[in-house]
């Protein structure tokens, strides 16, 4: 007797272009090959046969194909003349990735919220680290984190050279420490209350065929919208700033580990005291003059004097707008993570060797 052939799953994919249309990917799998590939949306494309092209470029491809190939051989497949309008090859390629399930997106995920937990910076910089481990290994979800600390701290970038970024001498003469993260990016002065810090920890494939810079817009697109709902009129600045009509707001940074798994967060001046910063971060006159700036007191708008509400008001606003755009639940750092955090900190975020890994 002949066993029924089995019936072939299609599987769906999507993904909406920041300021673009809509790519919709249908694609079915034979032999760990892509087959039956239909590519649609809402976007404009002439000739309209191209679209074809597109189709037979993906049809044969392995489903281990890389965002890198797909794109390529979309690419390949075209000819000089085809015009492609609110989409791109590269757009087509993250579609057919969410059909497989390579990539993702927001709606794929339930996120963890964490409100403010007061810890010291240090331990907070750990949590970075020790939250990618644990996500990366299914003990929790995509976590968007609130720091709070009660203590005063500089954080230098992961390859900042504290010489030249911190005055050492007027650091601890002023009863500051400096701590090195793990995510790229510039200094952040943090006096208790003084910025608003996150941390946003999710999968990698939520970036999946990003460029670094898009992937800092992209994951940063929901404190923009949430800027937006108490009055400030926020916008991105590549690479990594957040400014609005009077200024600098703050920055972000992000480290993708190896173990899959993205760390992107920001900082937000809320209330800095400039005078006090000045004196422990020598700030050069390049940076100043790349910054369009001719005082560096100006270069931090505090969030305060651009909405007239507290600190706590403002985060609750940030995660009441988070909770409402995407698939959420409130939870708290597991005993576990926080021992390893402080055993972190001990072992390599006050030592010596960490700090001073770029003299």
């Amino acid at each position: 007797m002949q066993e029924p052939a089995m019936q072939e799953v299609t599987m769906h994919g999507e993904y909406k272009v920041p300021g673009g249309k809509l790519v919709v990917a249908d694609v079915n799998v034979e032999q760990e090959l892509l087959s039956q590939v239909s590519i649609s949306g809402d976007f404009f494309l002439e000739p309209d046969s191209a679209l074809i092209q597109i189709n037979e470029a993906l049809n044969g491809l392995p489903i281990t194909a890389s965002h890198k190939t797909l794109t390529t051989a979309i690419e390949a497949a075209l000819d000089d003349d085809v015009m492609m309008f609110g989409f791109s090859a590269e757009a087509v390629a993250t579609a057919v990735r969410r059909a497989l399930g390579k990539a993702s997106s927001w709606l794929d995920h339930e996120f963890t919220l964490i409100p403010p937990v007061t810890l010291p910076a240090a331990e907070h910089a750990a949590l970075d680290e020790v939250l990618a481990n644990t996500v990366a290994k299914g003990l929790r979800g995509p976590t968007l984190r609130f720091w709070d600390w009660s203590d005063s701290v500089v954080v230098i970038g992961c390859f900042q050279s504290v010489r030249n970024e911190v005055d050492m001498e007027a650091a601890k003469a002023a009863n500051i420490q400096v701590v090195r993260r793990a995510t790229g990016g510039g200094a952040m002065f943090m006096e208790p209350g003084n910025c608003i810090t996150y941390s946003l920890t999710v999968p990698t494939s939520i970036v999946d065929g990003m460029s670094i810079e898009q992937s800092y817009q992209f994951l940063d697109a929901w404190v923009l919208a949430a800027l937006g709902e108490i009055g400030i009129k926020a916008h991105y600045k590549p690479l990594n700033d957040i400014s609005s009509e009077q200024g600098k707001i703050g920055g972000a940074a992000q480290k993708r580990f190896a173990n899959g798994v993205t760390v992107h967060h920001a900082t937000m001046a809320y209330d800095i005291d400039a005078d006090k910063m000045l004196q422990v971060l020598r700030i050069g006159r390049e940076k100043l003059s790349d910054k369009g700036t001719k005082s560096a007191n100006k270069r931090v708008d505090p969030m305060r004097s651009q909405t007239g509400l507290s600190r706590a008001a403002i985060i609750d606003a940030f995660i009441g707008h988070f909770a409402s755009t995407y698939q959420t639940q409130l939870g708290e750092y597991s005993a576990e993570e926080l021992a390893s955090a402080k055993t972190l900190v001990a072992e390599k975020y006050l030592t010596d060797d960490w700090l001073y890994k770029v003299k």
